[in-house]
């Protein structure tokens, strides 16, 4: 600015601080859909008892690719290789579609409610796209709970 300091703006939900390693949401979902298979992935920060925040991703395979807890592995191995090991998901929840408003901007409060079981505090999900998709993902969250 004119008083020469320098101003860094950003998102704070982007950020995630795993185990003290700040690292954005954007470098993950990055890596994840580089991967063959992969379609669209978002990634959110969840609470870890441990690390601070885990890595909670929902990933959209390309049609014809089935889910698997070997697809699965796949991933996190595949995340290491491009990133590092601080960046290995903890959880991928595999996702028909992601919930966005009409602009196509993915809803991440959504998703860090679903991951976190706060399915009664979502707020307004009429601005979307295809409101359809939220039971789907807390379906899945649910059963993935039950493993």
């Amino acid at each position: 600015d004119e008083d020469g300091y320098y101003w860094i703006t950003g998102r704070v939900d982007d950020v995630l601080n795993v185990s003290g390693h700040r690292m954005g949401t954007a470098e993950i979902e990055s890596a994840m859909v580089a991967h063959r298979k992969v379609a669209e992935a978002a990634v959110v920060g969840v609470p870890h008892p441990l690390k601070g925040q885990g890595i909670y991703v929902y990933v959209t395979l390309l049609a014809g690719e089935e889910p698997s807890d070997q697809l699965r592995q796949e991933l996190q191995q595949w995340v290491r290789k491009e990133i590092g090991p601080i960046a290995v998901p903890d959880v991928i929840q595999w996702a028909p579609g992601l919930p966005k408003t009409r602009s196509g901007k993915i809803m991440r409060r959504i998703l860090r409610k679903i991951a976190t079981d706060e399915y009664d505090a979502l707020g307004d999900i009429s601005t979307l796209a295809d409101p359809g998709v939220v039971p789907q993902l807390i379906e899945t969250h649910k059963q993935m709970r039950l493993r």
